[in-house]
């Protein structure tokens, strides 16, 4: 199972623990968390259900490839970390 964890600047607009998903890719494991914690859907997709620009996902430390689908692949013990992506001067 994956690992999913949500970075504290999104708990803190929406309360959500790290959660275990199975799935083979970031895709699955993300709808899995959003059907469990439907208030993520919003902070974290557009209306059109693509991954909003504010948000970076990283799979075992490694920010993913692709955002449009969220097809990169899972391995059986891999950490999905989801953050807000910081940005300023």
């Amino acid at each position: 199972m994956a690992t999913v964890t949500f970075a504290p600047a999104i708990q803190r607009h929406v309360s959500v623990d790290a959660q275990s998903v199975d799935g083979p890719t970031v895709h699955d494991v993300l709808a899995q968390c959003v059907a469990h914690t439907p208030e993520l859907r919003g902070y974290l997709f557009n209306d059109q259900g693509r991954l909003r620009a504010h948000v970076a996902v990283f799979v075992d430390g490694w920010l993913i490839r692709d955002r449009r689908s969220l097809s990169d692949p899972l391995e059986d013990a891999s950490r999905v970390y989801v953050a807000q992506a910081l940005s300023g001067g």
